[in-house]
């Protein structure tokens, strides 16, 4: 035991630590053997669990292995600047609660570790009470948002959520409405742009709702032409038309007493819009050449990546059909507003993909991960889930890098990202797009504050405030709540 680590037990008493289950788990990252020493005796001493790393890429390591609910991390350390560990430890958890502690504290230094994410900043040498102060309250509001956390994800295990991967608090407020209004009757709209997971919400409130054993059948109403459209959802009758050789049920009929989801449905025809109407009015519809009515008990949850909206203002949709599917109204966020949900998503589909291909679970390398958060998804959830499966079937090893990533990911393909999904793009939308991405790279660096933003940029407030809204870029909540 170091001289400095005698000299503070003799200081705080000889008796052993007292076990406290409930102080919580530390981790000390830091080059200096008397610093760890002296740190590991004082929170013990106070009933904490604490773990040590000699090397930033040491404490990567631990925080791979296991959950703490604090790190104490130094600043300056042998291998790597603490502040790029910091992003690191960031990009495996949002969540880590993490205090800064150096023996170089400026303000500039503070500033810098609360912009990249530290909870706290203390600087060498530090008074024992102050420290052990800052702790408690670290650890106590780290774990206050675990078991928030934790109970979100009770619900959603309650429910049936299990396909659907998050924890951002745009999605934890869906799986609660999800949870609302499942057990009534009511139709449902889901909005969202293509690939934000409709169709699995569709499923979780249909598994959560009294129709659960019965059928649930989607339907994607822009993948067929009118005529068959509604052969498909209403069914005929033998003639009806010239290949109708034989009746046929329709999925009206198919889905009685279960839930029809109508995906796409923006784009469906006037004619049978009026149709569907109909069946949302009076339950009641008649196969194509029928005569009679049939009656059905069928739950609606429809679903559009189109603003219905302005559909009706250009009257290319009813407007009473409009207002019979928003009862209640679901909005999907797309990849890019919950990026928080990328390494549980990335996770999830490297389990996925590794389990189908009979591979040994393959793990995403820091530096793979950061370009996969950074992107901004235009196909979003459904992208990414590609892209991790290409990676996993490309892979030799038990680790996805950087080089298994696209080139419009990794950064290896053209200086001009609207390019590659708009290639008719104008001059005009090139340098847009390029000053979109400057500026949001700066709010990023300066932790979205808008004034130290400007600054940087040597112009006015007001006119980065213009260009941002002129943009449509999205200004995100400043550091940790």
């Amino acid at each position: 035991m170091s001289e400095a680590a005698v000299i503070l037990r003799n200081k705080l008493g000889d008796a052993e630590p007292v076990p406290t289950p409930a102080a919580g788990s530390v981790l000390i990252i830091d080059d200096e053997a008397e610093i760890l020493e002296s740190l590991q005796t004082l929170l013990e001493m106070e009933g904490y669990e604490v773990e040590t790393a000699a090397s930033g890429l040491q404490g990567l390591s631990r925080v791979g292995q296991r959950t703490f609910d604090l790190i104490l991390l130094d600043l300056a350390l042998p291998d790597r600047n603490g502040l790029d560990i910091l992003a690191d430890m960031h990009t495996q958890d949002q969540g880590l609660a993490v205090i800064m502690i150096t023996a170089y504290g400026t303000v500039e230094n503070a500033v810098k570790a609360m912009q990249s994410g530290a909870v706290n900043f203390i600087q060498k040498p530090w008074d024992n009470e102050k420290l052990l102060a800052d702790v408690r309250a670290a650890v106590a509001r780290h774990r206050a948002e675990e078991e928030n956390i934790q109970l979100k994800r009770a619900l959603k295990q309650r429910y049936n959520f299990e396909h659907i991967v998050g924890k951002s608090e745009p999605m934890l407020k869906i799986f609660d409405l999800v949870a609302q209004v499942a057990p009534s009757r009511s139709t449902v709209l889901l909005q969202g742009e293509s690939g934000t997971g409709k169709e699995l919400i569709a499923k979780a409130i249909h598994l959560n709702s009294p129709r659960r054993e019965r059928p649930f059948v989607p339907v994607n109403t822009g993948s067929m032409p009118a005529d068959l459209l509604e052969s498909t959802l209403f069914g005929h009758v033998k003639g009806a038309f010239t290949s109708a050789i034989a009746s046929k049920k329709g999925l009206f009929e198919v889905a009685d007493k279960g839930t029809l989801f109508l995906d796409e449905i923006g784009t469906m025809g006037m004619d049978t819009q009026s149709k569907i109407l109909r069946v949302l009015q009076d339950r009641k519809f008649m196969h194509l050449g029928g005569v009679h009515e049939l009656q059905v008990d069928v739950r609606i949850i429809a679903a559009t990546n189109v603003d219905l909206r302005q559909l009706v203002r250009e009257g290319k949709f009813r407007e009473d059909l409009f207002y019979r599917l928003n009862v209640i109204s679901i909005d999907l966020p797309p990849l890019r507003q919950r990026k928080e949900d990328i390494p549980l998503l990335v996770d999830h589909f490297l389990r996925k993909y590794s389990e189908e291909n009979e591979r040994q679970y393959r793990r995403i390398t820091p530096e793979g991960m950061r370009p996969l958060v950074g992107y901004s998804w235009p196909g979003n959830v459904r992208e990414l889930e590609n892209v991790i499966e290409r990676a996993v079937v490309l892979s030799s090893g038990p680790e996805v890098g950087v080089d298994l990533l696209p080139d419009q990911i990794a950064g290896r393909g053209t200086p001009f990202p609207v390019l590659e999904h708009r290639p008719d793009a104008s001059l005009f939308d090139i340098l847009e797009d390029c000053e979109r991405r400057i500026i949001t790279d700066m709010l990023e660096k300066c932790n979205w504050n808008q004034t130290e933003a400007a600054e940087r940029f040597r112009v006015p407030l007001s006119t980065l405030n213009q260009k941002i809204k002129r943009l449509n870029i999205e200004i995100k909540k400043k550091g940790r709540e």
